[in-house]
């Protein structure tokens, strides 16, 4: 893990930090810290979240771990070669990334899933560190504020990308980011973005970090 672009003990969010004190006492059993990357710190692929989610990564500890957002994140990156392993989503798995890793713009849980624009803002400085290490080809940015975090955090104004569902964007340096649409429930649920939709994205993914 690349402690500089994580720190397990940070509380530099006054709301989030509260936040995660009062979820600690309703689920003694839950994470409720901020949420380490997971996967190699030199991969190819690098996916971009928005923040961990109540019952899921703030409960288990590792992103996109827990929640329906999972299900359909890690059932496509074993589509496309992107992981090994079974899956579980208690984390009691064999699962390993193979050349991704997972990130997420704000490493704590926010209330309603909303973390503030301050939050984004603070927390840029370990999303920065991420994207700093050598290796990736692709970035997959799941969502606008994660898109918009990542922008930031590569030294670009918002205005060098525009997002939208399947974009492909050239960064400096050689790396592509591409946009999906988040892999929530509530996205799916109402046809926003579908397996297949998401599917595309990865297997569009695959063929740059093979190319």
């Amino acid at each position: 893990m690349n402690t500089a672009s994580y720190r397990a003990d940070c509380r530099a969010c006054p709301r989030l930090a509260a936040f995660l004190d009062n979820v600690k006492r309703e689920h003694p059993t839950y994470f409720c810290k901020p949420v380490a990357p997971f996967g190699a710190v030199d991969a190819r692929l690098v996916i971009v979240g928005l923040a961990p989610g109540m019952h899921g990564a703030n409960r288990t500890g590792r992103p996109f771990t827990g929640d329906y957002a999972g299900h359909l994140l890690y059932a496509t990156l074993a589509k496309y070669g992107f992981s090994r392993g079974r899956f579980s989503p208690d984390r009691d798995d064999d699962l390993t990334l193979v050349d991704t890793r997972i990130s997420n713009a704000v490493k704590c849980l926010p209330p309603d899933n909303k973390p503030d624009t301050s939050e984004i803002r603070e927390c840029n400085r370990y999303l920065a560190a991420d994207l700093a290490q050598p290796g990736a080809r692709v970035i997959v940015a799941l969502g606008l504020i994660a898109h918009g975090a990542l922008l930031t955090a590569l030294g670009q104004r918002k205005s060098f990308a525009r997002f939208a569902h399947g974009a492909e964007h050239a960064l400096p340096g050689g790396a592509t980011l591409i946009d999906s649409y988040h892999c929530s429930r509530y996205n799916t649920n109402t046809g926003r973005l579908t397996a297949p939709m998401f599917e595309e994205i990865f297997a569009r993914a695959r063929v740059i970090v093979d190319r």
